[in-house]
């Protein structure tokens, strides 16, 4: 459940006003262009379409909202259950950092699958950590950017008590005054704790539900995919009134994480995402 919520609320995040992407140009906007805001806001919702929980080949609509901005010199962002806040430097080459918080709900409650909702549910995690990304503009046109950016966070509740690293490029560019794309590729990484809890399955586990053996595996790549968002601005300000966005996801599950009877008989290695909504921004 989880996963298309998170999906949701990332594409809402990127879908800023499109001329946020040229704002920094050492030459700046254009002759007559509106002039971007110091602080501002932005906030969201959309529907998305994705898998039941990690691995599952039942998909679901499931909404999702975002609040993103930057206020005072901190951007602030929600990315479907997880707030990140951070301050960096402004330029050609910019730099940003800051905490990450976040929760997580896969299996957490009811799943579509008959034998995998018999297995016990997982507790909520508790996900907290960093985030650094560094960025270079102008790569192609005035307006783009390549960002590059690694997030590590760890569970302090309990539910799988174990980290997650994901690094991920992005490249972000306006191909008119209104409309933005965005074309992302990340990698997930995770723990030994995290692989077990939401793709093993115990010996207690297989005694409940005899049709899925018991099957044990150690944490490392669990997943890479990609994404392409385009956003619109409904406003000839692109910096304040409504965007409409759409954005197509596909995320392949891989080595013995493929392997879980969870994903293998019971779901799909690959997985995707369609996500669609409408933002606005002041």
């Amino acid at each position: 459940m989880s996963a298309p919520l998170c999906l949701s609320a990332l594409a809402l995040s990127l879908a800023l006003p499109v001329a946020a992407a040229a704002q920094d140009a050492p030459e700046g906007p254009p002759p007559g262009a509106p002039v971007p805001p110091g602080d501002n806001v932005t906030v969201g919702v959309g529907l998305a379409w994705g898998p039941d929980y990690m691995g599952s080949d039942d998909y679901r609509f499931i909404p999702g909202a975002l609040v993103r901005g930057s206020v005072g010199g901190i951007d602030f962002q929600t990315t479907g259950l997880r707030l990140s806040a951070g301050i960096g430097s402004d330029g050609p080459v910019s730099f940003s950092a800051g905490p990450v918080i976040g929760l997580r709900l896969s299996r957490s409650g009811n799943v579509r699958d008959d034998l995998v909702d018999e297995l016990p549910d997982r507790k909520v995690g508790v996900e907290v950590g960093a985030y650094a990304s560094v960025a270079f503009k102008q790569v192609t046109n005035p307006y783009d950017s390549l960002s590059f950016k690694l997030e590590g966070v760890h569970d302090i509740a309990g539910a799988h008590d174990d980290w997650l690293l994901t690094p991920s490029v992005s490249f972000t560019t306006p191909i008119s005054r209104k409309t933005l794309i965005n074309l992302t590729a990340s990698a997930e990484f995770v723990g030994d704790d995290f692989a077990s809890t939401y793709f093993g399955i115990t010996p207690e586990e297989s005694a409940l539900v005899p049709a899925l053996a018991p099957y044990a595996l150690d944490g490392g790549l669990k997943s890479y995919g990609a994404s392409l968002l385009v956003g619109h601005s409904l406003n000839d300000n692109p910096f304040s009134g409504f965007s409409v966005f759409a954005l197509g996801s596909y995320t392949r599950i891989t080595g013995d994480f493929a392997d879980s009877p969870l994903v293998a008989e019971r779901g799909n290695p690959n997985q995707f995402f369609l996500v669609a909504g409408v933002g606005y921004s002041f």
